[in-house]
C-alpha cells in the first residue's frame, strides 16, 4: 500500500495510459473521475487498488469515502468474490482514520448505501468518525439497522451468505 503524509497525499498515476482513463473507468462517474485527478479533488490515498477522498457534504468532523480505483457498481451489485475487497476499503479507512489521530473504532461508522439510496453508483464505504458527534440528519442517513444504510460487517456477511459465483 502507499504510504500517506500527513502534508501531502500519495501520487499515484492510476491513468496507466497517456492516450486514455484506465480500464474500469466509466465517464459519466464522478468517483471515476475524481480517482483520474480530473476534478482538482484531494486524494488522501491513492494506489492501483483502492482510493480515497473526503466526502464533499461531511456528516462527522471526518468523513471519508473509500473507493475502489477501478469502477465497480453499487453494494448491491456484488458478489461473495467481492469480500476481499471490501475488506482491503475497511482497512484502508482504518488507516486514514489513525493517520488524522482516530483512535477510538467503536466510535466510528463504516458503512454503505444500500440502492436504490446511494447518489453515486461507484462502490464507496462512508467512514465516518467521531460518530458521536454526527448531527440529527446525519444520524438519519447513516442510520444503523436501517433499510438504506447496511455496515460494512452486515455487508461481508450477506456477501458470505451468497453462493459463488460461476
Amino acid at each position: 500500500m502507499a504510504e500517506i503524509e500527513a502534508a501531502q497525499p500519495a501520487q499515484v498515476d492510476v491513468s496507466k495510459s497517456s492516450n486514455g482513463p484506465a480500464e474500469g473507468y466509466e465517464k459519466k462517474c464522478i468517483f471515476c473521475k475524481i480517482v483520474n485527478k480530473e476534478m482538482g479533488t484531494e486524494l488522501l490515498h491513492c494506489d492501483e487498488e483502492i482510493s480515497c477522498f473526503r466526502d464533499i457534504k461531511p456528516g462527522a468532523p471526518h468523513h471519508y469515502l473509500i473507493v475502489p480505483t477501478k469502477h465497480v457498481g453499487n453494494c448491491k451489485s456484488l458478489s461473495k468474490e467481492n469480500v476481499p475487497l471490501v475488506k482491503r476499503m475497511v482497512e484502508t479507512g482504518k488507516e486514514i482514520l489513525q493517520k488524522n489521530n482516530i483512535t477510538d473504532l467503536n466510535d466510528v461508522r463504516f458503512g454503505f448505501h444500500w440502492p436504490p439510496f446511494c447518489s453515486v453508483t461507484h462502490l464507496h464505504l462512508h467512514v465516518l468518525a467521531p460518530a458521536s458527534q454526527m448531527g440529527f440528519i446525519s444520524r438519519l442517513f447513516y442510520r444503523l439497522n436501517s433499510y438504506w444504510f447496511i455496515t460494512a460487517d452486515q455487508l461481508i456477511e450477506l456477501l458470505n451468505s451468497k453462493g459463488d459465483t460461476n
